[in-house]
């Protein structure tokens, strides 16, 4: 059972670019920096996402919720 963990931790270090897997550990600091904003970027952007999701649905919340403000509201009448 230790080999499989010690297997899947080193599994957890390899980096598939383009097809071809890399050992963390053999890249270099440059490298391994892009590799982590990479990362980092992508987790923004994920963030991002969920949030523009969330404004969306609000938007549409409070388009629709005006817009049957004036179906059930009575007309007023024009006093000349």
């Amino acid at each position: 059972m230790n080999e499989t963990a010690n297997n899947m931790a080193e599994d957890s270090n390899v980096i598939s670019i383009n097809g071809t897997d890399y050992k963390e550990n053999d890249l270099s600091e440059q490298q391994q920096y892009f590799i982590n904003q990479i990362k980092d970027l992508q987790a923004k952007a994920n963030s991002l996402k969920f949030q523009l999701d969330q404004v969306q649905v609000a938007l549409n919340t409070f388009t629709n919720e005006l817009l049957g403000s004036f179906e059930t509201k009575e007309p007023e009448e024009v006093k000349e």
